[in-house]
């Protein structure tokens, strides 16, 4: 190694030993973690200069939740209160779910992570019609679920989006646009490419599989892959950032990579259930939080932006099964989001202590309250704010172009502004 090369390695790792003890000296002097009233009125007030309408926030400690509440309205035009039965889109933390789920099936050796797809289907991937574009390119076949589940099959985000939106490809067609394995890229494509490899190769109804592993088990009564009509008589209305209503889309079939509905109470109860690792055997558990991939990426999207940045070395920001997982002073950590129109999601927890949180809202403002509810539910966690684009709302100048070339270090405190 050149000595140029040696010297940049090292003050890398230098600055993330830095940055871990700085955070855990402002650990030891942070404000004691809020609860109780004292919790309702921060994020009532955090809610406000945000311009939230909804949001629910359960605390969890040690694997029990101790603090469950809904701020808010759930439709703002009738005046309706969100409340901890409300049923709210999962979003992305849907895909958690999923492979937590699925993660079962390792244990029943029904599923081995690194056999390659090629061996899992009975025939070969392009001759689907859904997976024909990959006729031409037999890197298909090196695919596995492990890959799939931790995003590093080398597809876009989707091969296409709504009208308007901005396509990878102006065909919508599916491409692989990195070698398989080789590195971390944001794909429900790739998720909802492994619950194909479940239903068409294993004989696996990933609803079914869904229902009986996680929503009987931890009592999700008002939790389902599809919609229900039941939901209608408590249900949220999404808010873009201008606070325009976009109803509650009414989804008709499973999706893995994101189609669930449910609700603060029911998630909260599966995020305590999953910190305590119930419903996993030995052989999956030490599967599930493995850092597979290191992330190097400036941010998470655009998924195929391959500008790299050193921010999170020092956190070990890494690829796992379902989740994102890092270091932070308090131990290590693994988190999942759910962003969609009118959507925020976050669940994160630390796993030494099992303590987690789960923030969701009906909201597309809510991302911006993120590092500040983590700080006073949690205290410093090193959350990947940046990485994750969930910008605090009152410092809108951080999402400039610029600021993708500026550091941003996950354990530096954010000054809250006046």
């Amino acid at each position: 190694m050149r000595p140029s090369a040696r010297f940049s390695f090292a003050c890398r790792w230098l600055i993330g030993g830095c940055l871990l003890t700085a955070a855990a000296h402002a650990a030891d002097t942070a404000p004691p973690r809020l609860r109780g009233a004292a919790l309702d009125k921060e994020v009532a007030r955090l809610m406000q200069a945000a311009h939230v309408p909804g949001l629910a926030l359960a605390v969890i400690e040690n694997g029990k939740v101790v603090h469950l509440r809904a701020y808010g309205q759930r439709d703002v035009e009738k005046q309706l209160p969100l409340t901890v039965d409300t049923v709210m889109y999962a979003a992305s933390i849907t895909k958690a779910a999923f492979a937590y789920a699925t993660l079962s099936l390792v244990d029943q050796d029904k599923l081995d992570l690194d056999t390659p797809i090629d061996k899992l289907l009975p025939k070969p991937l392009p001759d689907y019609d859904k997976y024909a574009d990959l006729a031409d390119d037999p890197r298909w076949r090196a695919i596995t679920p492990r890959m799939l589940l931790t995003h590093r099959a080398g597809f876009a985000n989707f091969r296409y989006f709504p009208p308007g939106a901005t396509a990878y490809d102006p065909n919508g067609k599916l491409n692989i646009y990195a070698e398989p394995g080789t590195r971390y890229a944001y794909s429900g494509e790739g998720i909802n490419l492994m619950q194909f490899v479940l239903e068409q190769g294993q004989g696996v109804d990933v609803g079914e599989l869904m229902q009986k592993q996680l929503f009987d088990r931890y009592g999700m009564r008002r939790t389902s892959m599809t919609w229900r009509a039941d939901f209608a008589d408590n249900l949220a209305i999404g808010y873009d950032e201008q606070s325009k209503p976009l109803g509650h889309r009414q989804r008709g079939s499973v999706r893995a990579a994101g189609s669930m509905d449910t609700t603060p109470r029911d998630y909260a109860q599966l995020l305590a259930g999953m910190v305590r690792g119930d419903g996993l055997g030995a052989k999956a558990r030490a599967e599930w939080l493995k850092p597979v991939q290191r992330i190097e990426s400036v941010q998470q999207f655009p998924t195929l932006d391959t500008a790299t940045t050193h921010d999170n070395d020092g956190i070990r920001l890494s690829a796992a099964i379902g989740v994102t997982v890092f270091q932070s002073t308090q131990g290590p950590v693994w988190f999942k989001t759910g962003h969609d129109d009118g959507t925020n999601n976050l669940a994160l927890c630390l796993q030494a202590s099992r303590d987690c949180v789960l923030i969701m809202s009906n909201s597309s403002n809510a991302e911006g309250l993120y590092r500040y509810l983590l700080d006073a539910t949690l205290g410093p966690t090193c959350y990947p704010w940046f990485w994750e684009n969930d910008i605090p709302y009152d410092h809108p100048e951080w999402r400039s172009p610029e600021a993708r070339k500026q550091p941003h270090p996950p354990c530096a405190p954010v000054r809250q502004a006046s």
